[in-house]
C-alpha cells in the first residue's frame, strides 16, 4: 500500500485494488502499454491518465470507469510534488535528497558543460528503474532521461 500521506479516496482504492490482485507497476503497465513508473505516477495523483488508461485501469483493477472518469477525467488535473516534507524522513526519498545534496552541483556542471546553459526538462521525461544483479549484492540502476532546455534570451 501507499506512504504518501496525501493521497484520495479513489488513488488509496488504486493501491487496495493493486495488492488484492498482486500485480506489480510492471504488471498493470504492460497491460496499458506504459512503463511501470508512469503507471505509479497515476496511482499517487502525478499523473494525468487519458481515457483509454482509466478504461485499462477499469479493466485491470475491476473498478468501474465511471468511478475513476468522476475523480481522474476531463476535470482532473494532477498536483505534482507536496507528498512529503522537506527533506524526507522515509529512507528511500531522502536518499534522492542526499544524493542532489552531494551531486546535484556536480550533476548541474557537467550538463552545462555538455549541453550549455540551460535544465533537462521534468515534463518531457521519462524514469526507468532497473535492478542488476551482482555477486556483492542487487544494485538498483535509475536512468532519468530529459530533453534539454536551453535558457531563452531576449
Amino acid at each position: 500500500m501507499s506512504t504518501a500521506p496525501h493521497l484520495s479516496a479513489l488513488h488509496t482504492r488504486l493501491f487496495q485494488a493493486k495488492d488484492e490482485r498482486k500485480l506489480s507497476f510492471n504488471d498493470i503497465g504492460q497491460k496499458l502499454g506504459r512503463d511501470e513508473v508512469y503507471v505509479a505516477a497515476i496511482f499517487y495523483g502525478q499523473a494525468k491518465p487519458n481515457d483509454e488508461e482509466l478504461e485499462g485501469l477499469s479493466k485491470v483493477l475491476n473498478i468501474p470507469t465511471a468511478h475513476l472518469k468522476d475523480e481522474l477525467g476531463s476535470h482532473f488535473y494532477p498536483s505534482r510534488g507536496g507528498l512529503t516534507q522537506m527533506p524526507p524522513t522515509d529512507p528511500t526519498l531522502y536518499r534522492f535528497y542526499e544524493i542532489l545534496q552531494v551531486y546535484g552541483y556536480p550533476l548541474k556542471s557537467v550538463i552545462h558543460e555538455k549541453f550549455g546553459d540551460g535544465i533537462m526538462s521534468a515534463i518531457d521525461f521519462s524514469a526507468k528503474v532497473d535492478k542488476v544483479e551482482s555477486e556483492k549484492g542487487d544494485r538498483v540502476k535509475i536512468t532519468l532521461d530529459g530533453k534539454f532546455l536551453p535558457y531563452a534570451k531576449w
